[in-house]
């Protein structure tokens, strides 16, 4: 899952949020110097990996792409998916996104000193181009996969992706709203097992 799935599935404990966000710049067991509570997150970031990477119905998204972008579907499924999560939040959160989303950069901000450097270096662009809001958009998913393409030297051709995105954009859609009612399952489990040790 990507960005906004991460953040939702904290839900709501500001350090297990931080944790959860920063995991993919995190090397190994590399973390021992972080508060407990976000040891945890970045733990929970993981299982959230391991179960989306073993489920049925992604691989079923990412198989659709797969002739066109190999093993950069699965990456490509993450970002259609939190387009879909992002496109119906309200069916998932009584907290308006934007809402949601500043109160997100802010707790950033509030624990600058202790984000890894990939993160500080990312975060300006993020907040000021507010990626994680407009994941509800179709240009805001064409320019993230632009992005994407960019750090792979134009080699994924993650650009053209947004054109499977529209071509297949309800079979996506139906996928992602089964599967995650399936992982908001397990993550709320694995959340209150990381938590109430």
């Amino acid at each position: 899952m990507n960005f906004l799935a991460h953040i939702y599935l904290s839900f709501n404990d500001k350090e297990i949020t931080i944790g959860n966000f920063i995991a993919d710049s995190i090397r190994a067991n590399k973390y021992d110097h972080l508060p407990i509570k976000i040891q945890k997150g970045i733990q929970l970031h993981r299982q959230i990996d391991t179960y989306t990477d073993t489920h049925a119905i992604p691989k079923i998204s990412s198989k659709r792409l797969h002739a066109n972008y190999s093993h950069y579907s699965r990456v490509i499924v993450d970002i259609y998916y939190d387009h879909f999560l992002a496109k119906n939040w309200s069916k998932y959160s009584d907290i308006p996104l934007d809402v949601f989303v500043d109160d997100f950069y802010d707790l950033l901000e509030d624990n600058y000193e202790i984000l890894p450097v990939g993160v500080k270096k990312m975060m300006p662009y993020m907040i000021s181009d507010n990626w994680i809001f407009n994941y509800s958009k179709m240009d805001g998913i064409a320019s993230v996969l632009n992005g994407m393409n960019r750090r792979t030297n134009n080699k994924s051709k993650m650009n053209f992706a947004i054109n499977d995105l529209e071509e297949h954009y309800n079979a996506f859609e139906e996928e992602f709203t089964e599967f995650f009612e399936d992982l908001i399952i397990f993550s709320k489990k694995k959340f209150k097992s990381l938590t109430n040790k």
